[in-house]
This record gives structure tokens, sequence and C-alpha cells, in this order.
């Protein structure tokens, strides 16, 4: 079972249909035991990145989130829980994150329009486990204003441009996470999920 983390942020029933689609038992839950009893773990949102993290700790989140991201189980962050797994982030001021990879989120620069908001292709030239059977170069669904810039040592990234060029999906271990919403981008981003939920399978079976 993937418990999908509730904080207040996000579609997240979206999220939870669409890994029934692809066969996955899923839960939007708000429990903090029922975090720690997953098999794997789904931080998805979107919003403003302080609130985030405020609501987390306010609802006694943030302890079980942490040890969701110990390594030992899978994880997905989608959009806003992707950009919390970073160090801080400017936007209305800085604030610090989860602090579990490297980097800063940025606001994208002037000169394009913002949000990002549509499709867009991503390059992952094969390095991901989550983009296997997706071409590189397929389109997804994007919605953000700002962006990571993030140390790559040790991540494997899968990239998109935007004015700038940033990390629209990366791996380390089995910590996943993207920018873009799989769960809107049709039939590549129910195949990432399916991907994911493929990975959730093995790893419960290695640990079984």
């Amino acid at each position: 079972m993937i418990a999908i983390i509730d904080y207040g942020r996000g579609n997240l029933g979206s999220v939870e249909k669409a890994f029934e689609r692809v066969g996955m038992d899923a839960v939007v839950t708000q429990d903090a035991t029922a975090v720690d009893g997953a098999d794997a773990v789904v931080l998805p949102g979107d919003g403003a990145f302080h609130d985030a993290m405020s609501n987390l700790d306010r609802l006694g989140l943030t302890p079980s989130l942490r040890r969701a991201l110990d390594g030992s189980r899978p994880f997905l962050g989608i959009c806003l829980g992707y950009q919390l797994l970073f160090s801080r982030s400017e936007e209305f001021g800085e604030g610090r994150g989860l602090d579990v990879l490297s980097g800063v989120v940025r606001r994208f620069p002037a000169g394009r329009k913002v949000p990002h908001m549509g499709w867009n292709q991503v390059e992952h030239g094969g390095r991901l486990r989550l983009f296997e059977g997706i071409p590189d170069g397929a389109h997804f669904y994007f919605v953000h204003s700002y962006y990571p810039a993030m140390a790559v040592n040790g991540v494997a990234a899968a990239w998109c441009d935007y004015g700038v060029r940033f990390a629209a999906a990366i791996e380390r271990g089995v910590i996943f996470a993207t920018q873009f919403h799989p769960e809107k981008s049709q039939r590549w981003g129910l195949r990432l999920l399916e991907n994911f939920a493929a990975l959730v399978r093995a790893a419960t079976a290695t640990r079984a």
C-alpha cells in the first residue's frame, strides 16, 4: 500500500485515482502511523513552500516524513513535494526545507511567462528507472513558478528547459521526485506511475 501524505496542499484525489488506474493500492492520509506502516510514500502538492512546511509540522507529519526518506522504502515527491526535499527555498524570503537534496529552490528568471504552465519536454537519457519505456524527450505537464537549482552529485536527473535548464526529475536510491505532475500527464505520466508501482512491488517482495 502507498501512503499519499495529505498536508492540505494539492489535488490528492487525482494522484490516488492515477495509482488505482495502474493497479496499485493507495490511500490519502494525515495519519503518521499509516505513513510509517506503508510500503511506499508519496508527497504531492502545490502552493507555497513555507505554508507546506508549516502544515507538515502542525499536523505532526514531519517526523514520519523524514523516516520515509531514510532510503529504506520507495518515495515519490511530486511538484511542491519535490521542492520540499531541498535545503532551502527563496520563495517569499528564504526558508528551510527538508534538506534531503542539496540545492536551492529559485524563481524562474525574467523573460518567460511565470508560472511555467503546460506541456514541456523532459530529457532523461535512460538514466532513471521511473522513465523505463518512456521516450527520451516525452512531454509532461508542469505548473510551477519556482525550480530547483541543485547539486547533482550522487543524484540521477532528467532535465527540462524553460529559460533555464533544471532537474525535472531525480533519483537517488529509492527516493524519486518529479517537478511535473505525472497524474496530469496522460499516457507517459501513467507509465511513470506504473514504473514507480513496479519498484514498490519489487522492494516489498525483497523485504518479505
